[in-house]
């Protein structure tokens, strides 16, 4: 995918193999917008770019204008990457990327989701905030969000005051 992706549908589905690749380009457009806070990811791939199981990736639109990427941490499912191009942004495809997510997870039985994320990103943890998601304390840490977190800082993702959320379902 190059250039800026256009879609006109924003439908929430999982993806195919063939849509992985050009995720990365959603998700290096979505991570520049916090670039004016002063927030600059560390180089390399994007996160997505490693993941070839098109069952861990709920995506909107045709071709993806955003994206949730899920994974498991101490028995719950993980929202590891939710990631919006910013010319498609405000328009609540996150929000319908992480109903999506919720409603899978409370299929699959999980008891709740958990992400980490910036705690003063207007459009982080006060986001996810106003969708049921509130702060877990470090105490209430299973030993693999435990571990997540310091892979984290050890990766330079730190970059901000980060926090532990959870929604329980």
């Amino acid at each position: 995918m190059t250039g800026t992706p256009s879609s006109t549908s924003t439908e929430v589905r999982w993806a195919t193999a063939e849509e992985l690749p050009g995720l990365a380009a959603v998700e290096d457009a979505a991570d520049g917008t916090f670039a004016p806070l002063g927030i600059v990811f560390p180089p390399g791939p994007a996160m997505i770019a490693g993941i070839d199981d098109p069952s861990r990736v709920l995506v909107a639109g045709e071709p993806p204008v955003g994206f949730a990427l899920l994974g498991w941490v101490d028995g719950n499912v993980h929202l590891d990457q939710l990631a919006v191009h910013p010319d498609h942004e405000r328009q609540g495809i996150g929000g319908r990327l992480v109903e999506a997510l919720c409603a899978h997870a409370a299929a699959v039985g999980a008891a709740a989701v958990t992400l980490t994320t910036f705690r003063d990103v207007p459009w982080n943890a006060p986001w996810y905030g106003r969708r049921g998601f509130a702060v877990l304390e470090e105490a209430e840490w299973g030993p693999e969000m435990a571990a997540l977190v310091v892979h984290e800082r050890e990766a330079g993702i730190e970059l901000a005051p980060r926090v532990v959320m959870r929604r329980i379902l």
